[in-house]
């Protein structure tokens, strides 16, 4: 008796598990999908880190010099590798020439360019990464899925065509990994490394750009409530990458070079940063969803965002986060004043806590599992 083999699936991503939210967005939901259902899966990266026996991984060749050939090799050379292994579906989270699936962790490369980065000349780079795109989309068979709100829109204002093949799916969060740890210790511990005291209230950054996720708006706004309330304890804690020499003399000149410290890059034990905070702020220019967010409700943290954050899919004004416009400092200092008080910001951070349980990467999973079902069965 013949026994039916499993359907094998591609995932399709430039860098897998490494350091970004697309490159963690795909490892946590194939890593699920890989324990729950009888898929043989393959993924098809450049760069990776193993996590599962259960999962195939296959190098992916990039040609980075020049550099316009970087999006059209990988795609190229992926299509090669999926033909051969004889691949039944291709979830991809970066653009290639076809795919069934595809996540989609950015907007239009076109309005990134010409919108957000505000070039007036776009590169062959540019040129050669939009044709992929556009190749990418003609696929009538094609499902998207992008991670926000923000995201879709802008897609479907670039290509309308897509409209009724895009599917919202916001990203998941490992809400386990902060219920198993100790919220008081971590706090003490955290606190003392970096010298705040309990009795500060600590707004967390999180941020590979301190520009561009407003790193700028929050110690401006900072000044604001200093200047006007000398005796709040409000302190910012600051990890990730970006000019910290720059900030610091921001700092010094705002009066507020003891109130900020900054820790670098921090890969590991993030959730215990969370867990020892009070607030979370994160103003981005542009951020098709922010990762952060969501760990960040996760440990009950209430959050003020702008509004050019996709994550402001799950905030409820006032209830468990607030909405600005980045560049309004008066209402970044009033939401970080209606915070320092205890009790609202402790009710608020629940809201958000409950929140996060309806987004966790199991939920997404599951959800993704059935997409492919469906696929597989029109196949």
């Amino acid at each position: 008796m013949s026994t039916k083999k499993p359907a094998k699936i591609a995932v399709v991503i430039p860098k897998y598990g490494l350091v970004g939210g697309g490159e963690k967005f795909a490892a946590e939901l194939t890593e699920r999908i890989a324990r729950m259902a009888s898929y043989e899966i393959h993924v098809l990266a450049n760069q990776w880190t193993t996590q599962s026996p259960l999962i195939r991984f296959h190098k992916i060749p990039i040609i980075n010099f020049p550099k316009y050939l970087t999006t059209v090799s990988f795609a190229w050379f992926a299509e090669q590798k999926i033909k051969k292994l004889g691949i039944d579906l291709i979830h991809s989270h970066e653009r290639i020439f076809n795919a069934d699936l595809v996540s989609l962790h950015s907007i239009p490369h076109r309005f990134w360019v010409k919108d957000i980065r505000k070039k007036r000349i776009l590169s062959l780079f540019d040129h050669a990464t939009i044709r992929v795109e556009k190749m990418m989309v003609r696929n009538n068979n094609t499902i998207f899925l992008p991670v926000s709100n923000i995201a879709k829109e802008r897609f479907i204002a670039e290509y309308p065509f897509l409209s009724n093949r895009a599917e919202t799916l916001h990203p998941g969060v490992d809400v386990t990994a902060f219920n198993r740890l100790d919220r008081n210790q971590c706090r003490k511990r955290i606190r003392l490394q970096f010298g705040f005291q309990e009795s500060d209230t600590v707004l967390l950054f999180v941020g590979m750009n301190f520009e561009l996720k407003g790193l700028d708006q929050l110690i401006s706004a900072m000044a604001g409530i200093k200047a006007f309330h000398n005796t709040t304890q409000l302190k910012l804690l600051v990890v990730g990458k970006g000019n910290i020499g720059k900030y610091e003399k921001m700092a010094q000149s705002a009066g507020l070079d003891g109130d900020i410290r900054f820790t670098g890059v921090i890969k590991e034990k993030m959730e215990e940063i969370y867990l020892s905070a009070d607030i979370f702020a994160m103003l981005s220019q542009f951020d098709t969803f922010g990762m952060t967010v969501l760990e960040a409700m996760s440990a009950s943290l209430p959050t003020i965002i702008s509004h050019h954050v996709g994550a402001k899919d799950l905030i409820r004004e006032g209830v468990n986060g607030f909405i600005v416009d980045r560049d309004n400092i008066k209402a970044i200092s009033d939401r970080m004043l209606t915070l320092l008080d205890k009790d609202k910001r402790t009710s608020m951070g629940l809201n958000a806590h409950m929140i996060a349980q309806n987004h966790t990467w199991d939920v997404m999973a599951h959800k993704v599992v059935e997409m492919y079902e469906n696929i597989l069965s029109r196949k």
